[in-house]
């Protein structure tokens, strides 16, 4: 029963992997849809039943390996890297970077991938993997936050994430380095603003004050 999982496993990875090549290759003259999903699964020789079982949610999950291939992409470029020998903005430069690369090596494909994810039926998958492709970075980053930090760092990178993208694939790749060169120095002040402020001590007024209401005396 094992071995049937994991050959099923092992069949589903290999052939979503070449269905996406096939879908690459068509994206640039159908775009990023049903139809591109149908002819990418014919040119593999898939059936309609194999299309369905493979990717259910078509296009959606079309766009969902694209994104992930990216940052597998970006992830093995970066791994060339040292992370600790650098600064930590100039981590999160360098991890931009690659992950803006990583999708213009299919440049084609991404735009019109992209023009997919920015429709409003699919904004939500579209802040889902901008959220995966932050926490790969800040990973290889070295971030082992575990707390609020862990979420509010994804949040603010996923932000920076997604007008950066969508500027190197529809722009220049200087215009789009040069947003993100703000977008840190803008981020880190506020860091730095923040730094020795105690933003818990109006929770913790208000906890005292209800804990005094119920029973009569601070927790």
């Amino acid at each position: 029963m094992i071995a049937l999982m994991t050959e099923t496993t092992d069949w589903a990875d290999r052939t979503e992997q070449t269905v996406l090549d096939a879908a690459i290759a068509r994206a640039p003259a159908l775009g990023w849809n049903a139809r591109l999903v149908r002819e990418a699964c014919e040119a593999c020789g898939l059936s309609q039943g194999d299309e369905e079982l493979l990717l259910p949610n078509a296009a959606r999950d079309l766009a969902a390996l694209l994104s992930r291939r990216h940052d597998a992409r970006a992830l093995a470029a970066l791994g060339e890297t040292d992370a600790k020998s650098l600064k930590i903005r100039e981590r999160i430069a360098r991890a931009v970077s690659e992950r803006m690369e990583a999708g213009a090596a299919d440049l084609e494909a991404t735009r019109r991938c992209a023009a997919f994810l920015a429709l409003p039926v699919n904004a939500d998958l579209g802040l889902k993997l901008a959220w995966e492709s932050a926490d790969h970075l800040w990973r290889w980053a070295g971030d082992e936050a575990t707390d609020w930090n862990h979420y509010s760092k994804r949040t603010i990178l996923s932000g920076i994430l997604i007008p950066a993208l969508t500027m190197r694939w529809f722009d220049r790749r200087e215009a789009a380095e040069a947003f993100v060169a703000r977008r840190i120095e803008n981020v880190m002040a506020f860091e730095k603003w923040k730094a020795g402020k105690d933003f818990e001590a109006p929770f913790r007024k208000v906890t005292d004050v209800l804990s005094r209401v119920r029973y009569g005396r601070a927790v």
